[in-house]
């Protein structure tokens, strides 16, 4: 009997040591095939030559035009070539705004500095000035509760300039520019409550250039609209100084007009699951853009990277055991009409993701993931992303709470986890939304490796679940 004792100890090392070595060789695959996924990648990876022939014979992408068009029947078609299970069009309807002839915003007779022109670009869905544009005097303010506080007695009849900077002091980027955005989307409308009969904004960005930004404005229903229209941050510290010194007068000209709502689509493309089909994994990003530069970083990257994911895995045979699905948006720029769609059709087939990534953040070097959820399965979820650290720290991958795209969000009620991709985002508002988001500002090798990165991902969540 003492001897059956002294034997327990000894089968409970045996048996932790057992355990242990399982899971050494699980991780040690997986770290293989991570590896390979990387190599494979880096020597064999399409997104730049994708992206390559997306910005230079296609060009900017904005939801109803022909370029929209002409992306949807090329990556279609590049889709199909990879031999997946489906590939489809999803149809929605978009808006269709078009920017018309250059823009026209010009300091007029200064006392200061005389008539000056400035870099502007007006704001997308923004209404035209009409051909004889605009000439009022200039209010400067830094916050939309600053127009409240001036009231109408103050505003009505002038152009109100928003020139509240996206705060440097934020490490990320991205919530430098949410802290300032609300004037672009929501400051039209502000200003025309109180009788503004013009907008400029100053440019979404950290860098002081002269490059212009546009950005999508929300105009708010039973509020006249008015005219919108971004400057660069060099100009907006300019007009800011003129102001100090001066009354300024600017003139504005715009012929910017909303038409008819627009047939487009998404494009679709899947590798069915072997074990769980009704699982899905979803990767993806946004086809459409503005129509000033090329939309490379936003959001020709995250369409390549997820593009990029299917051509890789079928390149290393791999045969997932859930569903992968490459979805293309439409739209995301001034509408969302095509993430809508697709949340909606998914949700009346009753379909379930499992995980659904969205890459609309460039394609600089990779830094990690964020992710939100439902609140009722956020945590547990999130924790059991994280055991996969140790297998991505090595490649600079890290998990954050917080957001994930805008493409994807509608999905939030089907309790899967929500992912974003997230690049190094310091340099990603020099580009977003001008036109200088062309492919000479990607690097191939950071494109690269965020195609590897979110394949690494899927691949731990295909296998693993959550």
């Amino acid at each position: 009997m003492r001897k059956f004792f002294y034997l327990i100890p000894v089968l409970f090392l045996f048996l932790q040591n057992e355990s242990f070595s399982q899971k050494s060789a699980k991780g040690d695959e997986d770290a293989f095939f991570i590896k390979k996924i990387y190599n494979t990648a880096l020597t064999q990876g399409q997104c730049y030559p994708w992206l390559t022939h997306m910005t230079t014979k296609i060009g900017g992408r904005l939801a109803g035009s022909p370029q929209a068009a002409a992306a949807v029947e090329y990556t279609y078609q590049m889709l199909d070539t990879l031999n997946l299970d489906s590939v489809w069009l999803q149809p929605c309807m978009v808006p269709h705004w078009i920017r018309g002839e250059k823009e026209q915003v010009r300091i007029v007779n200064s006392n200061v500095i005389g008539s000056l022109d400035l870099n502007a670009l007006a704001l997308g869905n923004s209404i035209g000035t009409g051909k004889d544009g605009v000439s009022a005097e200039v209010i400067e303010v830094k916050s939309l509760d600053e127009v409240e506080r001036l009231g109408e007695s103050n505003i009505k009849g002038k152009i109100v300039f928003y020139n509240r900077p996206m705060d440097p002091t934020q490490l990320r980027t991205f919530r430098a520019y949410g802290g300032a955005v609300d004037q672009r989307s929501q400051g039209p409308s502000m200003a025309a409550k109180y009788g503004a009969v013009a907008v400029l904004v100053r440019s979404m960005t950290t860098r002081l250039d002269d490059v212009p930004h546009t950005g999508g404005l929300n105009y708010k229903a039973g509020i006249k609209k008015i005219p919108a229209v971004a400057i660069s941050t060099n100009d907006a510290e300019l007009l800011s100084r003129v102001l100090k010194k001066e009354k300024t007068h600017v003139f504005v000209r715009t012929t910017c007009e909303m038409l008819a709502d627009k047939l487009s689509y998404n494009v679709i493309g899947e590798i069915r699951g072997s074990e769980f089909p009704n699982e899905i994994i979803l990767v993806g990003g946004h086809l459409d853009s503005w129509d000033v530069g090329s939309g490379a970083h936003d959001d020709g990257a995250g369409c390549v990277h997820s593009m990029d994911v299917m051509q890789i895995m079928k390149r290393l045979n791999y045969r997932p055991k859930r569903t992968i699905r490459c979805v293309l948006f439409m739209n995301e720029e001034n509408g969302l009409a095509g993430g809508k769609a697709y949340a909606k059709a998914s949700n009346e087939k009753g379909e379930f993701h499992l995980a659904a990534i969205e890459s609309d953040a460039g394609g600089f070097t990779p830094r990690g993931f964020s992710s939100t959820a439902h609140e009722d399965v956020f945590k547990e979820k999130y924790k059991n992303m994280t055991e996969w650290l140790p297998l991505l720290e090595p490649y600079g991958l890290g998990f954050t709470r917080g957001g994930s795209g805008a493409d994807i969000s509608p999905l939030k009620s089907q309790k899967g986890l929500l992912i974003g991709f997230r690049p190094d985002s310091q340099r990603y508002f020099d580009y977003h939304h001008t036109g200088i988001d062309n492919i000479d500002a990607v690097n191939k090798r950071e494109l690269e490796l965020g195609a590897a990165s979110i394949m690494s991902l899927v691949y731990l969540i295909d296998k693993y679940g959550l």
